[in-house]
């Protein structure tokens, strides 16, 4: 399975950090894009060239390994916006570009799912739900078992205590 991850990830990767690069260089082509977002109508330029800069960087952490959870989630959240700003499907014209549009957005959904599943994946790790259940168990586990121990050793102990009374006296 780790063969799998080192050949995915740089394949899933691949096209946010080609993506960010051009969003980097040529950040005028995207900003109609992002003027659909009212929050971002002070600088829409400036917000293209973050998207662009997070998903270089996502981008090569998660094809490197380095970080890979929160670097797919980093990506998921750029593709989210990006989608509905650019595959408006809906409002195109011909059915052509409704049929093109359509597409680009089912990709991209596709690709927002990989970056889920990749956010999800703890490298045959414990999840920290599971080590967080299974520390609770553990602390049962031994408390239960003192308790029987202490429990198990208190009769004799006492009768112990009893006859070592009664040899001193």
């Amino acid at each position: 399975m780790p063969m799998l991850r080192q050949l995915a990830r740089p394949m899933l990767a691949s096209m946010f950090i080609a993506g960010g690069i051009d969003a980097l260089r040529n950040p005028a082509r995207l900003v109609p894009d992002a003027e659909r977002f009212p929050a971002l109508a002070d600088n829409p330029e400036r917000a293209v060239r973050i998207a662009g800069a997070v998903q270089v960087t996502a981008g090569a952490l998660l094809a490197t390994g380095r970080q890979p959870r929160p670097a797919a989630l980093a990506l998921a959240a750029v593709l989210a916006p990006l989608t509905w700003a650019r595959h408006r499907f809906w409002e195109a014209d011909s059915p052509e570009q409704r049929q093109e549009q359509l597409i680009h957005f089912l990709k991209n959904m596709s690709m927002m799912g990989g970056l889920l599943i990749a956010a999800a994946d703890t490298a045959a790790r414990p999840s920290l739900a599971w080590r967080g259940r299974h520390a609770v168990h553990t602390a049962r586990h031994d408390v239960a078992l003192a308790a029987r121990t202490a429990k198990a050793t208190a009769r004799p102990a006492a009768a112990a205590g009893r006859l070592q009374g009664k040899l001193v006296c």
